[in-house]
């Protein structure tokens, strides 16, 4: 795969898929191979936080091994969905703070709010390593954290 030199168009588009995120797939290693699972996630400008239960393969797997990688963006209704851009993000997985958390979580998926408390959820920050933007025919870009944060 041809990777393009890194462009301000690049970092923004990589951005906006961030911005929007409500959920992505999320890919962990369980017993030696790869296991993918959609859940709800969204991003606070360094990571992708998700909220996750203790009852879920994915969150018992993160637990084990702290690698993990994220794919972002779904294809529009009409179209060839290889058209419309998305991201692959290696992560490393961290459980985090799940209170203080909560004010932003809401905001962004409010009818969490029925299960947020549950006892068995966790919040974990994933946070990236690279960025895999692909958006769309001949527009492959590898990106890295710094360029989420440009002025």
């Amino acid at each position: 795969m041809t990777i393009n030199p890194t462009t301000d168009d690049a970092r923004a588009l990589g951005s906006n898929l961030l911005t929007k995120a409500r959920f992505g797939a999320l890919a962990v290693i369980m017993d030696g191979a790869p296991y993918v699972s959609r859940v709800a996630m969204i991003w606070d400008k360094t990571a992708l936080i998700t909220l996750v239960s203790t009852l879920s393969t994915h969150t018992n797997a993160l637990l084990a091994n702290s690698a993990c990688s994220v794919l972002i963006g779904e294809p529009a209704d009409k179209g060839d969905p290889l058209t419309h851009p998305r991201m692959t993000l290696l992560c490393e997985a961290t459980e985090t703070d799940k209170a203080a958390a909560k004010g932003l979580w809401l905001s962004r998926i409010p009818k969490a709010q029925l299960y947020y408390d549950f006892k068995d959820f966790r919040m974990f920050r994933l946070t990236p390593s690279e960025l895999h933007l692909n958006g769309g025919f001949g527009k492959a870009f590898r990106l890295h954290p710094q360029d989420l944060h440009r002025p």
